[in-house]
């Protein structure tokens, strides 16, 4: 027997481990497992047949379909695969089943070993009531609030005041965020109470709800518990998890700068790991868990505990980086039965280390997940012999089709420092160099977040990204990326003219041939902003590798321009300066741009990427400029939108309104649900509504969902006459 699969005493490790997840974290558990010896089994839904955890893994299982609850969530289907394979153990990862008690039990019956806790322990810290009156009988302080099970929304409601306001509502089941909502004024209580229950309810089949105190600029700090099933129990320091949007997560480090930053700081990290501990004795804790805080930024030696995630953390990484200890490596072997060897004194911090996580979403349309497929891919990994570490955790690969039935979190990338100056600029270094083409992500908006002032110093909060995010400097689309978008899409033609048969003489193309010089052509291209950039380009002979010639952006003045294509990277010189971009072209899948001869009036997408920063431009047909042109006639300038369309690819979760209702500016007409986020679709203005979506159904992004007929009494300005059917210009937006 390999000795790597022994424990420390002799005893054997598991021969067979099923992976009951997908995406980086399964990626990231396979890797420990192949280091252990041990034969990884994957499963995967028909989303992910092609996923790189499949790939990656000894063997995989499909499930079932896309959809979590029929294929990951579902736990025959993960107990058959377990067969299946011949599975000793599962480990769960985060999410999905990690946490759920009936998995655990069902695992336990059929005499397979479940890489966490047991099933008590996952049962009382599962329920968010129950472990704050649990933890708190073992001194562990909790914030204040009312938790009681079975209360009804009328309950909640009249214990309210008691709590005060501002104040949160919160799931008692799950957590990440979701089902969690910020209240300022009773008025505003039950239209939050039906919002929380609903989402608590699909996220977790549980819609049991409690209120808290708001803490205000809290700091989220967590603590590391590693507990064996001799008694032993130890913490491996605190994470900082201040810097988040909607409750979830989005750059993380260890150790927290508040701690670092007190003259009692040691004393007060003490204090939390201990804290920590009991919560983990409480219940007779066995694995990594992760033991969850708020500290009041005015006030760091006050804090409360909010919750304990039963597994592993995503932010885990930061930890092995100044600890190096391998906590998934550690979950294997505590649960199969070993002592833990490393005792407190033997854990210390070494240096700073910080942890991004890489989003499918638009920051600046207030974090909108978003799908896409994966063109252009390279993810930074460290220099050998550099003083500063990088690690990516991913599970992208090129080609990948990103599905809108799973978490929009791609890839994290971690840093290490010697200290937290030199492991920021480690990440902002990495992120600048991590290109993803095909797919928007919150790359860019990462380092603009590292790069602020308050993150630097380390004067974080909760609300901070909330309160920076109007102020971010976006870089927008400008003359060299429009300019590279009309080169990349002329040498793009040129190519597909070249691969095309061979076409019986001039005539027979569609390419504005003459005969003299050669004419300019014109693209245009719709921005990400809405607006469109006109360019045209005089280039005599360009090819797929090569273009020179003159340009003029939106008839300005023709300047000389150049492409040089190598591979995935586009240099464009623009009078004289140079500019290398990342880039990808998608044609659409029935394009006649491959057909003999090559059609230049066809649709085409262009991603461009610059040191974290991306785009993608769309080259407009002749159609599709003529239908822009033909609405911005019948819609006045500055006049809303009637229609009300889905931002993303989802699912429709809710439709409060009914056919032909009558309804005000703002109000809810539809609730569409994707990638384990909600997002509610307001009327642009007061109206009669057209409903054409029903509960249930799948949409894709810009479906028109509803429509509004106006009520000219209601949306005219002031000095209108009632007869004159026009919207004022500043009512309402598009959704």
């Amino acid at each position: 027997m390999n000795q790597a699969q022994t424990t420390s005493n002799g005893q054997r490790l598991f021969g067979t481990v099923l992976v009951a997840n997908r995406g980086e974290i399964a990626c990231r558990v396979i890797r420990t497992l192949k280091s252990l010896g041990i034969h990884s089994v994957a499963i995967y839904s028909d989303a992910d047949a092609g996923a790189r955890h499949v790939r990656e893994a000894d063997a995989a299982v499909r499930i079932g379909p896309a959809p979590a609850a029929e294929s990951y969530l579902n736990i025959d289907a993960v107990l058959a695969a377990c067969r299946l394979s011949g599975a000793d153990a599962v480990h769960p990862g985060y999410g999905f089943l990690s946490e759920n008690v009936e998995f655990a039990r069902a695992l336990e019956s059929a005499g397979i070993v479940f890489i966490g806790p047991g099933v008590d322990a996952l049962n009382i810290m599962g329920d968010k009531i129950r472990s704050k009156h649990q933890v708190a009988g073992y001194g562990v302080p909790t914030v204040p609030g009312v938790a009681e099970p079975g209360m009804t929304d009328a309950d909640l409601v009249a214990a309210a005041d008691s709590v005060g306001f501002p104040l949160l509502i919160k799931p008692s089941a799950g957590g990440g965020g979701k089902g969690m909502e910020a209240v300022a004024a009773a008025a505003d209580l039950p239209a939050a109470l039906a919002t929380a229950r609903r989402v608590a309810s699909s996220a977790f089949g549980d819609d049991t709800l409690f209120l808290e105190r708001l803490v205000q600029t809290p700091r989220h700090i967590e603590v590391q518990v590693l507990a064996d099933n001799h008694g032993n129990v130890i913490h491996l320091g605190e994470r900082e998890c201040s810097l988040q949007r909607r409750h979830q997560k989005v750059i993380e480090e260890a150790p927290s700068p508040l701690l670092s930053g007190l003259a009692d700081g040691a004393a007060l990290r003490a204090q939390l790991g201990e804290a920590a501990c009991n919560a983990a004795r409480s219940v007779a804790y066995s694995g990594a868990g992760t033991v969850e805080f708020l500290v009041s930024d005015a006030a760091p030696g006050e804090f409360f505990f909010m919750e304990m995630n039963t597994r592993l953390q995503v932010e885990h990484p930061v930890t092995e980086m100044v600890t190096g200890i391998d906590l998934v490596e550690w979950q294997i072997r505590i649960a199969a039965g070993e002592p833990l060897t490393v005792q407190q004194s033997d854990v210390h911090l070494s240096g700073h280390a910080v942890e991004a996580r890489v989003y499918a979403e638009l920051p600046q349309k207030n974090f909108l997940p978003v799908t896409g497929t994966v063109r252009v891919l390279a993810e930074p990994i460290s220099t050998p012999g550099s003083a500063d570490r990088v690690r990516v955790d991913s599970a992208l690969l090129p080609g990948l089709e990103l599905s809108a039935n799973y978490d929009p979190m791609l890839a994290k990338v971690i840093a290490w420092g010697t200290d937290r100056p030199a492991a920021l600029a480690a990440l902002d270094t990495a992120l600048a160099g991590y290109v993803a083409l095909g797919v928007d992500t919150n790359v860019e908006y990462l380092r603009l977040l590292v790069a602020d002032p308050d993150v630097q110093a380390g004067h974080l909060d909760t609300g901070l990204i909330e309160r920076k995010l109007p102020d971010l400097a976006f870089r927008a689309v400008g003359p060299s990326e429009t300019a590279a978008a009309a080169l990349i899409a002329l040498a793009a033609e040129a190519g597909a003219a070249a691969a095309a048969p061979a076409a019986a003489g001039p005539w027979t193309h569609r390419d504005n041939w003459r005969l003299g010089a050669a004419p300019p052509r014109r693209f245009t291209f719709a921005l990400p902003t809405g607006g469109t950039a006109a360019v045209d380009v005089t280039a005599p002979t360009p090819n797929a590798q090569t273009v020179e010639g003159l340009i003029a952006i939106d008839g300005g003045p023709a300047v000389a321009a150049s492409l040089r294509i190598s591979g995935a990277q586009a240099v464009v010189t623009l009078e004289g300066v140079a500019t290398t971009y990342s880039f990808a072209t998608v044609w659409p899948e029935t394009s006649p741009a491959h057909s003999s001869p090559p059609a230049s009036d066809v649709p085409l997408q262009i991603f461009l990427g610059d040191h974290g920063w991306a785009c993608r431009l769309e080259k407009l047909t002749r159609e599709a400029r003529l239908s822009r042109v033909r609405d911005a006639i019948q819609r006045d300038a500055g006049a809303a939108d009637p229609d009300v369309r889905s931002p993303m690819t989802g699912t429709v979760v809710s439709v409060p309104v009914q056919h032909g209702d009558t309804v005000a500016a703002g109000q809810v007409l539809v609730s569409v649900e994707a990638m384990k986020m909600e997002h509610q679709l307001v009327a642009p203005f007061a109206g009669t509504v057209h409903v054409t979506a029903r509960t249930g159904d799948l949409v894709k992004a810009d479906q028109i969902l509803a429509s509004i007929h106006p009520d000219p009494a209601v949306n005219l300005p002031a000095d209108s006459a009632p007869a004159s059917p026009e919207l004022s210009p500043t009512e309402g937006a598009r959704p």
